[in-house]
C-alpha cells in the first residue's frame, strides 16, 4: 500500500572508512537496511568522500589507524573546515588511549572492536543521526543564510545568556546600517546589494575575533552586536568602512552606527538594542557624523517625541491644536495692502504647554501623521475664511501648507472640492504652499499632482524657493502660480551683494512667467526697502505682524494698515 503523502524520507546517509574490508562488511550488514552505506578504506578516500556528500551525509564512522591518512588526521581537518565540522563522528577503535585524544579531536561516541552487538550499534548510531539531524536543524535557524552571522532571534538568546552569566563584564549594543541601502539594492541590483552585506559582515567578524562578543544581521541591512565596552567607535568605524573599500570603485557606502553603552543593567536586552537602533536611525541624512551615542539627552528626546506620538489624536479630538494666521501685504502703494494670509499650526498642550510646529511637524512627517494635522488646519483655515467673508467682506486668499504625503493621498482633491462646498469658497480662495518635504517626492508625482490642482483652479506656492529644493530654472518647468523666498535671502539681503543678485534674477524669470514672488520673515524696514527695490512687493513677516490667533487678526481686518514699528518678540518662527 502506497503511503500518504508526507510519510516518505529518503535513507539517510552514512559514511564507514575503515582499511579492514571485513569490518566494512559488518557494518553494512549493520545499517545498511535502514541507511545508505557509503564505504571508503582510509582517510584520503573519506575526506573526499565527506567533502563530495557533505549536504547529505548524517553520521561518518571512522577507523583510527589506516595507511595512507589516519583517523586522528580526518578528526582534525573536519574539526577546522566550516563546512564539514557539523557531521558527526562515530570513531571505530579497539585502543582505549584513542578515545580520548579523539574526543579532543570532535568525535561524538565511540564503538569497539569487535562488532558483536547488532542491535546496541544500530541503536546508538539511530540515536547519534536523529541528534544530528537535530543540531543541523537548530543551525540552519541561528545562522542568517547570506552572511553567516547569528540570526537575530538567536542573537538576542545568546546576548542574555551572556549578560546573565558575565554579569561583571561592561557590554555595548551596537547597531549598525548602511545609509541608503534601499536606494544600493535599486540603483546597482541584488547582488551588489548582497555583496555589500557579506563585505559589512566579513568586517564585524574580524572585528569580534579580536574582542569579545556576538554579531548577527537582523534583517535587511540592519546588524547588531553585543561585545565588550570600548570608550569609542570611531576606529571601529574605520575598520568596517575598510571592510566595504573593494566596492568603493561601483559605489559609495556609508556606514552609520548607534551604541547604547550598557549603564542600566535594569534594561533587559531588548531594550538595550531598541535605543542603539534609535542613535543609529537619527544619523539619517546627518552626514556630520557616522557615529551616536545614546545617552540621556537623546532618551529624553524620545519620551518628548512618544509623548507626542500619543497625544496628537486626542489633541485632534480636543481642538487642542491652534491654527494662526499671519498676514501678506502688498508695498507697491503708498500704504501696505493685505493682500493674502498663511495659516500656521500651533499646539496648546494641556501638560506641555504651547508647542511650536518646528517641534512636532517634522516628527510628524516621518510617519505619516502630518496627513491628520493637515487635513485640520485646512478645513480650519477653510471655515474662518468663510467666517471672515461674512463678518467683514474680505475676498483676501488664505495660504495652507501641503506635505509629501498629501502628494500621495489619492483623497486630496475629493477632500479640497468637498472643503468648498460646504463653505460655499471657490478654488482661488485656498493657496496651497509646498512644505519643504514635498520636495523630496519624484518629479513626476510632484508636477502631476501641482498640474492638477492648477488645473481645478487652485493656485500653488513653492516654499523655501532657492534653499537647495528648487532653483532659478524651476520656474520654467514646475508649475506654479507663486513661489516664497526662502528666509535665508531676507536675512543676508543688506550685506551679501550675490543674494540680492540672485533675488533679482528670480524677480526677472517670475514676472516675465507671470509667477508671483512673496518674501517671508521681512523684520525691518532695511530689509523692506530692499525689496521693493529689487522688485518684491509681497512681504510677510515680524515687520507687519506675528502670527496671530483668530481674535488678533480680525483686530487687522478692521484697523488695515499695519503700525509702522514692528512689534516687539521674539525671532520668527514661520514654518510649520
Amino acid at each position: 500500500m502506497e503511503q500518504p503523502y508526507g510519510k516518505v524520507r529518503p535513507q539517510r546517509r552514512i559514511l564507514v572508512v575503515d582499511d579492514e574490508p571485513v569490518n566494512r562488511e559488518l557494518l553494512v550488514e549493520i545499517l545498511g537496511g535502514k541507511y545508505d552505506v557509503l564505504e571508503a578504506e582510509n582517510g584520503r578516500q573519506a575526506l573526499g568522500l565527506i567533502r563530495r556528500n557533505r549536504a547529505t551525509l548524517s553520521l561518518v564512522m571512522l577507523d583510527i589507524y589506516m595507511p595512507e591518512m589516519d583517523g586522528f588526521t580526518v578528526l582534525e581537518t573536519m574539526r577546522t573546515d566550516d563546512e564539514l565540522s557539523y557531521i558527526p563522528v562515530v570513531v571505530l577503535t579497539s585502543d582505549k588511549e584513542a578515545e580520548l585524544q579523539s574526543l579532543k579531536l570532535g568525535a561524538a561516541d565511540f564503538l569497539t572492536k569487535p562488532y558483536d552487538a547488532p542491535e546496541i550499534i544500530r541503536a546508538r548510531v539511530d540515536r547519534l543521526v536523529e541528534l544530528s539531524e537535530g543540531r543541523s536543524i537548530i543551525r540552519a535557524a541561528e545562522r542568517d543564510a547570506l552572511t553567516g552571522l547569528y540570526s537575530g532571534s538567536f542573537f538576542f538568546k545568546y546576548a542574555e545568556q551572556m549578560e546573565r552569566f558575565r554579569p561583571d563584564r561592561d557590554m555595548d549594543a551596537v547597531a549598525i546600517n548602511i545609509d541608503r541601502f534601499h536606494l544600493i539594492n535599486e540603483l546597482y541590483g541584488r547582488d551588489f546589494g548582497d555583496d555589500a552585506l557579506c563585505c559589512l559582515a566579513r568586517g564585524i567578524e574580524d572585528f569580534l575575533a579580536d574582542t569579545e562578543g556576538i554579531g548577527c544581521r537582523q534583517d535587511g541591512d540592519a546588524f547588531l552586536l553585543y561585545c565588550l565596552h570600548r570608550e569609542s567607535y570611531e576606529d571601529v568605524l574605520e575598520r568596517l568602512q575598510g571592510a566595504l573599500e573593494p566596492l568603493s570603485q561601483t559605489a559609495r557606502l556609508r556606514l552609520r552606527i548607534g551604541v547604547y553603552a550598557n549603564l542600566n543593567r535594569r534594561l533587559d536586552i531588548a531594550r538595550q538594542f531598541d535605543r542603539a537602533k534609535t542613535a543609529c536611525n537619527m544619523l539619517r541624512d546627518d552626514y556630520t557624523r557616522s557615529v551616536l551615542v545614546y545617552d540621556n539627552t537623546l532618551y529624553q528626546d524620545e519620551v518628548y517625541s512618544e509623548t507626542l506620538l500619543r497625544s496628537i489624536y486626542k489633541a485632534l479630538e480636543k481642538q487642542q491644536l491652534k491654527v494662526v494666521y499671519q498676514p501678506q501685504y502688498d508695498v507697491s502703494g503708498d500704504e501696505p495692502t493685505l493682500c493674502a494670509a498663511e495659516a500656521l499650526v500651533r499646539w496648546q498642550h494641556p501638560e506641555l504647554g504651547m508647542i511650536k510646529p518646528g517641534e512636532f511637524v517634522p516628527l510628524f512627517e516621518k510617519n505619516g501623521l502630518i496627513l491628520l494635522v493637515d487635513r485640520y488646519v485646512r478645513r480650519e483655515a477653510a471655515r474662518q475664511l468663510r467666517a471672515w467673508r461674512d463678518a467683514y467682506g474680505v475676498s483676501f486668499p488664505l495660504a495652507v501648507n501641503l506635505s509629501r504625503f498629501d502628494l500621495y493621498d489619492e483623497g486630496l482633491i475629493a477632500e479640497l472640492e468637498a472643503l468648498l462646498e460646504e463653505f460655499s469658497l471657490a478654488p482661488e480662495d485656498l493657496l496651497f504652499e509646498l512644505r519643504e518635504s514635498a520636495y523630496a517626492v519624484d518629479a513626476e508625482q510632484l508636477d502631476a499632482v501641482m498640474g492638477e490642482l492648477r488645473e481645478r483652479g487652485f493656485r500653488v506656492c513653492m516654499d523655501n524657493f532657492g534653499s537647495g529644493g528648487f532653483s532659478i530654472g524651476a520656474l520654467f518647468t514646475v508649475p506654479v502660480d507663486e513661489v516664497k523666498l526662502d528666509m535665508k535671502f531676507v536675512r543676508c539681503i543688506g550685506s551679501d551683494e550675490k543674494r540680492r543678485r540672485f533675488i533679482s534674477l528670480i524677480m526677472d524669470g517670475a514676472t516675465y512667467l507671470g509667477v508671483t514672488v512673496v518674501a517671508e520673515s521681512v523684520e525691518t524696514e532695511k530689509e523692506r526697502a530692499m525689496l521693493a527695490e529689487l522688485g518684491c512687493t509681497i512681504l510677510q513677516g515680524l515687520w507687519f505682524a506675528e502670527p496671530e490667533a483668530q481674535e488678533n487678526f480680525e483686530a487687522i481686518l478692521q484697523g488695515g494698515a499695519p503700525e509702522e514699528t514692528p512689534p516687539e518678540g521674539e525671532a520668527p518662527d514661520q514654518a510649520e
